[in-house]
């Protein structure tokens, strides 16, 4: 290939993949035509894009991003991404490889190699139970919330106590107090 044709190719890669942070990195094994056009569509069903690409462009794209991993670029590779978060791209994508092989004997089509969340590496099965990120605002605002309520039900809990007993002798002194006679 010609310098100018490889440096398209480059440009092409990062115009597609330039800023994408959380992706899945699959190798492709003894897929047929019929197979990889049904991985492919389940997927872009789920607005996630597929893209057989040349390790040393990758490599090259996503380390100018500040993504590095050595392991990953051998072989033929298929990079998944585009899943609002990487636990629903992670689980969409485990679930197209397991759809495509669908006689439990027969060879598997896609081996998974690696997953990563926000720039960083990360096994595959832990990418399956990251939070999502309105997750993990949820349980940041369920901490907090869940302090700041205990320290308000101790707070109120003993005043709520006081006043009842307050109401309760008011109570007794009425029903004690005799009416003056006219």
């Amino acid at each position: 290939m010609s310098k100018k044709i490889k440096e398209f190719e480059l440009n092409a890669l990062r115009n597609s993949l330039g800023g994408v942070r959380d992706f899945v990195a699959l190798e492709p094994m003894k897929v047929d035509s019929a197979t990889e056009y049904e991985f492919r569509k389940k997927l872009r069903l789920k607005n996630i894009k597929v893209q057989l690409v040349k390790n040393s462009f990758a490599q090259k794209v996503f380390a100018e991003g500040g993504i590095q991993s050595d392991s990953t670029w051998v072989g033929a590779t298929l990079v998944c991404w585009g899943a609002e978060s990487v636990k629903a791209l992670a689980t969409s994508v485990d679930q197209a490889v397991k759809e495509a092989r669908k006689d439990p004997k027969a060879p598997e089509k896609f081996k998974v190699k690696t997953a990563v969340a926000d720039g960083q590496t990360v096994a595959f099965e832990v990418a399956k139970t990251l939070p999502t990120r309105k997750e993990a605002i949820g349980d940041v605002l369920a901490a907090i919330l869940g302090a700041g309520g205990a320290v308000v039900g101790c707070l109120t809990g003993p005043a709520s106590q006081i006043v009842g007993c307050v109401s309760a002798v008011e109570e007794k002194n009425k029903d004690a107090t005799p009416t003056p006679a006219a």
